[in-house]
C-alpha cells in the first residue's frame, strides 16, 4: 500500500512541476490540426515512432513492419462525497469512483482498429467490461464498428467520464442513457468533421447482457459542426481562437417485455440505465402489466460551443413508453444546461449547471431539479486534475414534503 501512495505522490509532484506543459501535444498532432499533414500521413508518422509514452494516451508499441500497434493505458478517479439529507441518514463516503484500464490499436492494417476497456471497480459483475469492439475504416466518411460500445444517444454520455467539467454527468443524463450495449454500427465524419453521423442496431438488453427475445434496439445520431470539428470533451482546454459550435440530435427505440412488477426481460436493475432503478422507465415499470411488451422511444437535441476559455452545452431529452396490451402510456422529459470559464487559462475553471427532470408528466409534484457549481484545477488537461462541486437537490415527493438535499463532492483524476 505504501508503494501505491508513493507512486501517486510522485505523479502529482511531477505534474505540479510541469504545469506549464498542460495541453502539450506531439508535433504530429499540431501539424494535423493545422492541416499541414493529412490523417493518413499522421498515422504513418506516429506508427514509425518506437515504443513511446504520451501523457494521457498511454504506452504505444509498434511492430517493426508497422502493421500492428498496441496502446496500453488507464484512468483512476478517487472520490469523496458528503450528502446532507433533509430526511434520513446523512452520507460521508470515500470511493474509488472508477479505475479503468484499456488496450487498443490496430492489426494487419491501420484501418482495422480495436479497443478493450474494463472498469476494475466493477469486477465480478456484468458491467466489468466497457468497450470491446473492432472498427474498420473504409474512409473517414464510412466506417463499421461491431462489439460492445456506447449506443450513440445523448451527447454528454458520449463524452468520456474522464473529460467531464463536473465530478460526474448530470443526473438527468443517467436517467435516460442506454449507455453500453452489444451491436453493430455504421458511422462517419464528413468534410473533416463538419458533419458526423452514427446509426446502429443493438441487443437492447444493455452492458454485458445477451438478448434472448426476438426484438432489437436501434439508434441514430447526427451532429453538425459548421465552424470546424467539435471534440467530445467538456471545458475549453483546447483554447480555440475562433468560435466552434455543434448542434446534434438522436433517436432511440426498443421493445422490452415485462417479466415482473418492476423488471424487464434480459435487463438488470442497473443496465441499461434508463430501465434500472434510477432510470425513467424503471421508475414507471409498474404502470404496465406483467408479460406485456412495452415499446420505448427516446429522442434528444443538444448544442455545444467552445471559444477561448469559454465552454457551454445544453441538452433536452424525452422518453415515452407504450404498453402493447394495455395501451397505457408514460412520458418523461428532462434537460440540463451548463457553462464554464477558465479564469486561469488551461488550469483554473469555474462552472455552473442546472438540471430539470420529470420522470412522469402524468404525475404532479414529482419534479427533480439541481443547481450545481464546480471548481476544477487542471494540472495537465483532463489527464491530471482536481475537481469539486456543490449541488442543491430539490425533489418534489407528491403529497409528502419537498426535500432540499445538499451534496459536496471532491475528486482527483489521473490518466496514464
Amino acid at each position: 500500500m505504501r508503494k501505491v501512495f508513493r507512486f501517486l505522490a510522485f505523479i502529482f509532484a511531477v505534474a505540479l512541476t510541469h504545469t506549464g506543459l498542460a495541453g502539450a501535444k506531439t508535433i504530429e498532432e499540431v501539424l494535423k490540426e493545422k492541416g499541414v499533414i493529412t490523417e493518413a500521413e499522421y498515422k504513418e508518422a506516429t506508427a514509425s515512432r518506437p515504443t513511446a509514452y504520451v501523457p494521457g494516451k498511454g504506452f504505444t508499441f509498434t511492430s517493426p513492419e508497422k502493421n500492428f500497434q498496441l496502446t496500453l493505458g488507464g484512468r483512476g478517479q478517487f472520490f469523496y462525497q458528503f450528502l446532507d439529507k433533509d430526511t434520513g441518514q446523512d452520507v460521508s463516503q470515500f470511493r474509488i469512483r472508477r479505475f479503468k484500464v484499456y488496450m487498443g490499436g490496430y492489426a494487419f492494417t491501420s484501418n482495422l482498429t480495436y479497443r478493450v476497456q474494463a472498469d476494475l471497480t466493477k469486477a465480478n459483475t456484468a458491467q466489468l467490461m466497457d468497450d470491446a469492439w473492432i472498427n474498420y475504416r473504409f474512409a473517414d466518411e464510412a466506417q463499421a464498428q461491431v462489439g460492445q460500445f456506447k449506443v450513440p444517444f445523448l451527447r454528454e454520455e458520449l463524452i468520456s467520464d474522464g473529460a467531464q467539467q463536473f465530478v460526474d454527468r448530470a443526473n438527468v443524463v443517467d436517467a435516460f442513457k442506454p449507455s453500453y450495449d452489444i451491436g453493430v454500427m455504421g458511422w462517419g465524419n464528413v468534410s473533416k468533421g463538419l458533419f458526423a453521423y452514427s446509426a446502429g442496431i443493438f441487443g437492447g438488453a444493455g452492458q454485458g447482457q445477451a438478448r434472448t427475445g426476438n426484438n432489437s434496439a436501434y439508434a441514430i445520431r447526427a451532429a453538425f459542426n459548421p465552424l470546424g470539428a467539435m471534440p467530445y470533451t467538456e471545458s475549453a482546454l483546447e483554447n480555440f481562437e475562433n468560435l466552434r459550435f455543434s448542434i446534434g440530435g438522436d433517436y432511440f427505440w426498443n421493445t422490452l417485455k415485462k417479466t415482473g412488477p418492476t423488471t424487464f426481460q434480459d435487463t438488470s436493475s442497473t443496465t441499461p440505465p434508463y430501465v434500472g432503478t434510477n432510470g425513467w422507465l424503471g421508475a414507471n415499470a409498474i404502470a404496465f402489466d406483467n408479460t406485456e411488451k412495452v415499446d420505448v422511444r427516446m429522442y434528444s437535441i443538444d448544442g455545444a460551443l467552445k471559444w477561448r476559455g469559454l465552454s457551454a452545452q445544453a441538452e433536452y431529452m424525452h422518453g415515452s413508453a407504450d404498453g402493447e396490451v394495455t395501451g397505457r402510456k408514460v412520458d418523461a422529459a428532462g434537460m440540463y444546461a451548463q457553462a464554464g470559464y477558465l479564469v486561469v487559462p488551461k488550469h483554473l475553471e469555474v462552472a455552473g449547471r442546472y438540471t430539470w427532470y420529470d420522470p412522469n408528466d402524468r404525475v404532479s409534484n414529482n419534479l427533480v431539479t439541481q443547481v450545481q457549481g464546480a471548481v476544477s484545477w487542471y494540472f495537465y488537461d483532463h489527464n491530471l486534475k482536481l475537481q469539486g462541486d456543490y449541488t442543491n437537490i430539490h425533489t418534489q415527493n407528491g403529497t409528502r414534503p419537498t426535500t432540499n438535499d445538499q451534496q459536496l463532492r471532491l475528486q482527483a483524476q489521473v490518466t496514464f
